[in-house]
């Protein structure tokens, strides 16, 4: 063993795996990165002075004299007020030509905040689009998925969420992201003058999809840095977690782990869970909200992947393409944010609640009217009217593209309610009904 610059340096393997190195030495921390034979690699096991490294490009062609050259620390990152408009890869290195960051050295990976320390949720995160602030309002401090097929343009609505929310950053964990994707975030962010407030953290498709398994923890640590360090609003972006979970099925493949349901390891839910749990409301105003995409296989959501999400975060926005306008929409039945109730009326408008309930119900009306229609029944006039209601009601309140304000929204609402219902068929609060509906049909 040779010594240079405070790095230690070995050149014996005493075993080769698939994905793992072993060799005998000493001063050796859990979790510290190594290069093996150039490739970095991270320690995954130690006994006695035996110690497991796994190689995030995998092992073939090294030999059993490769130079394995230990950092001395696991992964970390500089935090700093430095770190905004800025785009690093899944080590934390610059990737946007821009100069190093200085700051304090934090691991990353650490223990989610106290429980003692936290806050129930209650500030609105408005985005914009209707089919979320109207039906499935967002709290600081949620953890929340969208759940969509590949084909949907899930990037581009992340992207309008993170340009329209209000708070003080925005991080993007992009895992698996094409050159495409990764541009498009880019030119959106730099073209709407909003680089200063959006940090990111980028793993693109060429890349070891090994690496992927950084980067939520690589956003997350620069989270804590604002939302703990400097009290500010965080909204935590990450795309996509089933190509995060695909990462972690290559890893428990390579280290010949037992897989569990549909090949994933069986630490799935405790591997998610450590993510999704450092989403919090501090008491002193911080907090960190998270906004990820999971994409389904053939729209199964059964899928351990989703099916684990489900239990760990507080609902789930769920994209698909509306047949009768083509559009992409927030699927009102089967999209849900549990913690919606602690904002709406009390920071939106009186009668969100009920134009919420009544708009879900008219439009499950229609999808009642449409299943009659299909088996040849015959449609009564409120069921005609219902359809014509839906149609309406997709486009201009559950599309992804509708941008504006909730109260916009409630209007806009209350505008189709008069359009196509009588006022008795809305079964909303007289005093309501007084107060916002212009006309409604006799």
């Amino acid at each position: 063993m040779t010594s240079k610059a405070f790095q230690r340096i070995y050149t014996k393997l005493e075993a080769i795996t698939k994905a793992t190195v072993s060799l005998k030495a000493q001063g050796v921390s859990n979790d510290e990165l190594a290069t093996v034979a150039g490739r970095l690699s991270q320690v995954v096991k130690i006994k006695g002075d035996l110690v497991t490294l796994q190689v995030f490009a995998g092992t073939e062609g090294i030999p059993t004299d490769a130079e394995v050259l230990f950092y001395g620390e696991p992964p970390a990152l500089n935090v700093s007020d430095e770190l905004a408009g800025r785009f690093f890869n899944a080590y934390g290195e610059p990737i946007d030509n821009g100069p190093a960051v200085e700051g304090e050295r934090r691991y990353i990976g650490g223990p989610s905040v106290n429980p003692y320390k936290r806050k129930q949720p209650s500030q609105l995160i408005p985005t914009g689009i209707a089919g979320i602030d109207l039906n499935n309002t967002l709290v600081s401090g949620q953890k929340i998925p969208f759940f969509a097929d590949p084909d949907q343009p899930y990037n581009e609505v992340m992207a309008n969420v993170a340009l329209r929310a209000d708070v003080d950053k925005i991080i993007l964990g992009g895992m698996g992201l094409t050159n495409d994707d990764y541009l498009y975030f880019k030119q959106k962010f730099e073209n709407a003058g909003a680089l200063n407030k959006i940090i990111s953290f980028v793993n693109t498709t060429e890349q070891p999809a090994v690496e992927r398994l950084l980067i939520p923890d690589m956003a997350l640590t620069a989270a804590e840095y604002f939302a703990v360090d400097k009290n500010e609003k965080v909204l935590v972006l990450l795309t996509d977690m089933t190509l995060y979970a695909d990462a972690l099925s290559i890893v428990s493949n390579r280290m010949d782990q037992i897989p569990s349901k549909d090949s994933m390891p069986g630490s799935l839910y405790s591997d998610l869970a450590k993510i999704y749990e450092k989403a919090v409301q501090l008491p002193q105003g911080g907090s960190i909200t998270i906004i990820a995409v999971t994409t389904l296989s053939d729209g199964d959501i059964t899928h351990a992947i989703p099916d684990n999400t489900g239990y760990i975060t507080e609902g789930q926005l769920y994209l698909r393409t509306d047949p009768d306008t083509g559009k992409v929409i927030v699927d009102p039945f089967r999209s849900l944010s549990r913690l919606k109730q602690l904002v709406i009326g009390k920071q939106t408008r009186e009668d969100h609640a009920q134009v919420m309930n009544t708009g879900v119900r008219l439009y499950a009306d229609a999808a009642n009217a449409k299943t009659k229609l299909e088996n040849g029944f015959d449609l009564s006039d409120y069921d005609l009217r219902c359809l014509q209601y839906a149609k309406e009601y997709s486009n201009r309140l559950l599309a992804i593209d509708v941008n504006i304000k909730i109260d916009q929204m409630l209007d806009t609402a209350w505008e189709l309610f008069g359009k196509y219902f009588k006022p008795q068929e809305l079964n909303i609060k007289q005093s309501l009904v007084d107060k916002y509906l212009k006309g409604g049909i006799e």
